[in-house]
């Protein structure tokens, strides 16, 4: 009987070409790119790819992998995520039905990092709203504060907000950061100001989200913490859209609390065309870009094509693998 060849499909929106493909052919998988027209965004339309592709590992974007999407996934044995957020798939639906769920750690910190200050400059220095008078012709000259000088309040001091605090320091700013279980060492070496959440919020000229979304963080900025901010202070989101009760920013920004917003990440993404945030030209949007660049790219791509090949193998990368707490006796093939 002729052994099925197991398939991987590529539903992340990462190149169509890459180092994934090369090292997943090279190990006997069969690759299928998500079609350039698919909105998998919507359950129904991602059910029915994983239906007809019946893949046994899938690379994964930011699309939903619900306890629907789960089961009607027949042989699926990994999710495999190029990237290392996850709050897009049911974990506990993934742990019953013995799917893996991996992350790849430590590609794009720095991507993410830059990003997040190419936002916090552009807000800083007016953007997008002295571009749209450039355009159309309606120049005004508005002096702003200087970044230099000014506090930076990380909310996560992983590897991500570490990037970020190196950089910031860099600029001149003064850092605080927000982060329950910090490396000491490194918040010495950089003189960074361990405080509260609630002291982080009042003193910050700039916040910055690094943490992950959990049922504990999920609305983390809410209409109470953006009352707490520092007046006149800026949002940056470049982490989870779900650290941030969208409805309570809109607030906030339309009573002037707060000078502006920079937003990478959204509760719904794509971000909905009638979303109430667009009519404000003091917020500066991307589209759940910040990890995404060339050297992260093509690092995420290898690493991601290796965890599948590791567990296919019989290997446990525990670093990249975020569920099936405990497992021993997890296995490629279904019982």
């Amino acid at each position: 009987m002729t052994q099925r060849v197991p398939r991987v499909f590529v539903a992340s929106m990462i190149a169509a070409e890459g180092p994934h493909r090369g090292i997943l052919k090279e190990y006997g998988f069969e690759v299928i790119n998500r079609p350039v027209d698919a909105d998998l965004f919507e359950e129904p339309t991602l059910i029915e790819h994983l239906k007809e592709i019946d893949p046994d590992a899938v690379i994964a974007g930011s699309e939903p992998y619900t306890a629907r999407v789960i089961a009607a996934a027949g042989r699926l044995r990994v999710i495999a995520r190029s990237g290392v957020g996850f709050d897009a798939i049911d974990i506990e639906a993934c742990d019953g039905a013995g799917v893996a769920v991996t992350t790849t750690p430590g590609v794009n910190h720095h991507a993410v990092a830059e990003h997040t200050i190419a936002l916090l400059m552009g807000v800083a220095r007016g953007f997008p709203d002295q571009n749209r008078r450039v355009r159309e012709n309606c120049w005004q000259r508005t002096p702003r504060p200087r970044v230099m000088g000014s506090t930076l309040g990380i909310v996560g001091l992983g590897r991500i907000g570490r990037a970020v605090a190196t950089r910031a320091i860099g600029l001149g700013m003064n850092v605080l950061a927000y982060e329950p279980f910090p490396q000491q060492e490194f918040a010495e070496q950089w003189r960074i100001e361990l405080t509260s959440f609630d002291e982080l919020l009042a003193r910050s000229d700039y916040v910055s989200l690094h943490a992950p979304v959990t049922a504990e963080s999920r609305h983390l900025m809410d209409a109470s913490t953006f009352a707490k901010m520092k007046p006149g202070s800026v949002l940056i989101n470049t982490a989870r859209g779900g650290l941030v009760d969208e409805s309570a920013l809109y607030d906030a920004l339309k009573a002037g609390h707060i000078r502006g917003a920079g937003l990478d990440v959204y509760e719904v993404e794509p971000l909905p065309a009638d979303s109430p945030l667009l009519e404000f030209d003091n917020i500066l949007f991307a589209g759940h870009v910040a990890g995404l660049d060339v050297e992260s790219q093509r690092d995420t791509c290898r690493m991601v094509a290796e965890t599948i090949v590791a567990l296919r193998d019989g290997h446990w990368p525990a670093e990249c693998v975020q569920n099936l707490e405990g497992t021993s006796d997890w296995t490629w093939n279904r019982a």
